[in-house]
């Protein structure tokens, strides 16, 4: 049997047939009541940095929905409940859970080399594996893009980028492989060139096997090349003040391929949510590799190019993050791409679950004061 048909067997059967298999640690988390009057008042009135706005809380410890703005600016339409968005880097838990499913049938070894897989693009002699490229501590080099500069963006929305182009192959490391966590889409982009190496077929066809089929997330998809949003969506818009005109220049349409296996994928709340329950009630990954998933380096403190290293403890999982608030333990993605910034997060024990979807008028800047609240007022 080829590698291909070994591959289309085991996510067809064995995989998928280890149903239900919940994460050890999933022990029922000692939630607060839902705060609803909080939810609402982080959305209405939206500040003035939001056009539109899409919430889920969803889980056993309480249900909230809720929305505002406007889908288009000067319509009035309301932001569509099935609406849409580019969901930016929540890509990386779908690419996470394709290549560790891999794992899982025998396909890729989660602590080999980089190298046994990539050998004509990696250096000889570079000691990082499959698991640091998911875990941000692979130390590899990017090329420099100014890829969230408006400027550029605007320039070079609708180019076409070849997977692997946005990696310095042959740098010297950042910094020796596995001793730090350094966050950034360029572990994504190997880990999808590694599903492609090992199944001879484009990552995105694994990640709709693996997870958009067996899940049935319809409203999911994996655009490569297209640069629309399919179906019911609020546009993402770039204000631009010049003056005292201020004029708003729609970025809802751009060419993915930039991000690749990092962020590219297009989603509903309503779909991350299932995606959310059958990640973490163990109905895409076995045991083993489901703990691979949710297991956050000890020994890699976080650090970014350029910053002082001052010892905060890494973060980032393979896909996910781990952020404790108020002794509640969510585990979850945030994400984001000129004109959206998303999230969401749960709880081990699937008891509360948040998704969220913010239409953004300004590229490249922190996380919108919106999102956080709306963090807290979910969680805390």
């Amino acid at each position: 049997m080829n590698r291909r048909s070994l591959l289309g067997g085991a996510l067809a059967g064995g995989l998928l047939a280890v149903t239900g298999v919940r994460p050890a640690s999933a022990k029922e988390s000692a939630l607060p009541p839902l705060n609803t009057a909080g939810l609402a008042a982080a959305i209405d009135p939206l500040p003035a940095e939001i056009s539109g706005a899409l919430v889920r809380i969803e889980g056993a410890a309480g249900r909230w929905h809720g929305r505002a703005g406007e889908a288009e600016i000067g319509t009035g339409r309301p932001v569509p409940w099935d609406g849409r968005f580019r969901i930016g880097s929540m890509t990386k838990a779908f690419t996470a859970a394709a290549i560790l499913q891999l794992v899982a049938a025998g396909l890729v070894e989660l602590d080999a080399p980089l190298r046994r897989y990539l050998p004509d693009l990696l250096p000889e002699g570079y000691p990082g594996t499959v698991r640091m490229a998911l875990d941000h501590t692979h130390g590899l080099r990017g090329t420099p893009i100014p890829n969230k500069d408006r400027a550029w963006f605007l320039a070079h929305r609708y180019d076409t980028f070849e997977p692997g182009s946005q990696v310095q192959w042959t740098e010297e490391p950042l910094f020796e492989p596995g001793t730090r966590q350094d966050y950034s889409n360029l572990g994504y982009i190997v880990a999808g060139l590694v599903i492609e190496r090992v199944t001879g077929r484009p990552y995105a066809d694994a990640v709709r096997r693996g997870v958009l089929r067996p899940l049935r997330l319809r409203a999911t998809s994996l655009p490569g090349t297209r640069l629309g949003v399919p179906g019911p969506h609020a546009h993402g818009y770039e204000r631009i003040v010049e003056g005292d005109t201020v004029r708003y220049v729609d970025v809802t349409r751009a060419n993915p391929t930039l991000q690749w296996a990092a962020a590219e994928i297009i989603s509903t709340t309503a779909d991350l949510d299932d995606f959310l329950v059958g990640l973490l009630g163990g109905h895409l990954l076995p045991r083993r590799q489901l703990a691979a998933m949710l297991t956050v380096p000890s020994d890699a403190p976080i650090w970014a190019p350029g910053e002082d290293e001052d010892g905060s403890p890494a973060t980032y999982s393979a896909g996910l993050s781990r952020i404790r608030l108020g002794g509640v333990e969510v585990w979850g993605k945030s994400g984001d791409r000129p004109g959206y910034n998303n999230g969401m997060g749960a709880t081990l024990d699937l008891r509360r679950r948040v998704t969220f979807s913010l239409n953004t008028l300004t590229m490249g800047g922190n996380q919108p004061v919106t999102a956080q609240r709306l963090i807290l007022a979910a969680l805390t």
